[in-house]
């Protein structure tokens, strides 16, 4: 059995991209030569790759083992190029991080922008995506590294390392003159009698929160939605409805906005921020570098600005 680099990365294209034609775009191939090499690669591994239909093709369980393959050994391959070329500020390489909603708009911005200003040669491909996914992602190599809020009760897969760096919590904020603020305790419940401010529908935070409120036997109350955490405080501040957002975001804009923040006494609503890694020798050195950035950059992060009034329980 014999297939080069080359005819993997060929096969990770058309299997992402979910179509020959696809696949041989982000190949810069013919699609008539990529149908050939994914053939190929099928007769040598005696096994059939893709269910092809007019709409596209679909991974076959043998596919679907392949690509986990395939993944680990590109993520390797680029370790060993990193490794041989040095810490060089003009390293080439490549990261593919999944992030939670709260790490995409919040913090990963400013980490990166420093990051790659100072490495010129590095490129990112940074992804919103629901919590199920960043973890299947990792596992399967699909991502180098994903950054979640791993919540009460919620379980990883030992084959993943979680690597804890920062606490938060989920939050709700009003307008100062709103019923709730009256409350010696808030339960999601609670605010789920009020119309909400949510982030968009494809947004990690707005899936959770929907997911919890049909646990309750609920629908998430939808007034608006909006792109950003700002947006969401400005819309919640004039009246629009109440909004469940991290604290440490809240906290941030109740400085200068008028606003009422209060604990959740529901236990899920408590977060600790981690990195997930598959195993820590696969990442590249500047993966290994971005990953302590992100770490002591958020151990360094000053905390927000005092509130006027004590944020209550």
């Amino acid at each position: 059995m014999h297939f080069d680099l080359a005819d993997l990365r060929i096969f990770v294209h058309v299997a992402e991209a979910k179509s020959l034609t696809a696949g041989a775009l982000r190949a810069h191939l013919s699609t008539a030569a990529v149908s050939a090499r994914v053939k190929s690669l099928e007769a040598q591994l005696e096994s059939r790759l893709f269910y092809r239909s007019s709409q596209g093709v679909e991974l076959t369980p043998a596919g679907e083992r392949l690509l986990q393959h395939a993944h680990l050994i590109l993520r390797q391959v680029e370790r060993v190029k990193s490794e041989f070329s040095g810490y060089a500020s003009d390293a080439a390489g490549h990261l593919r991080i999944f992030a939670n909603t709260t790490a995409v708009i919040e913090f990963m911005p400013e980490v990166l922008a420093d990051f790659l200003a100072a490495r010129p040669g590095i490129t990112v491909d940074l992804q919103e995506r629901m919590t199920s996914d960043i973890v299947r992602g990792v596992l399967d190599g699909t991502a180098d590294m994903g950054i979640l809020g791993i919540m009460v009760g919620v379980e990883v897969p030992s084959r993943l390392k979680t690597l804890p760096f920062s606490q938060d919590r989920l939050v709700l904020a009003t307008p100062l003159d709103h019923p709730l603020t009256a409350r010696q305790e808030i339960t999601y419940e609670d605010a789920l009698d009020y119309p909400h401010v949510t982030l968009h529908e494809g947004s990690t935070l707005f899936h959770y929160l929907e997911r919890k409120a049909l646990e309750l036997g609920k629908p998430l109350p939808v007034r608006i939605q909006v792109f950003g955490f700002e947006s969401a405080c400005r819309m919640i501040e004039a009246g629009v409805g109440v909004g469940i957002l991290p604290e440490s975001c809240a906290l941030r804009y109740r400085s200068h906005m008028r606003l009422s923040v209060r604990h959740l006494s529901d236990a899920w609503a408590y977060r600790e921020r981690s990195i997930l890694i598959r195993d820590d020798h696969i990442l590249p050195g500047f993966g290994q570098e971005l990953l302590d950035i992100i770490t002591q950059y958020q151990s360094a992060r000053p905390l927000p600005p005092e509130p006027r009034t004590p944020i209550e329980s």
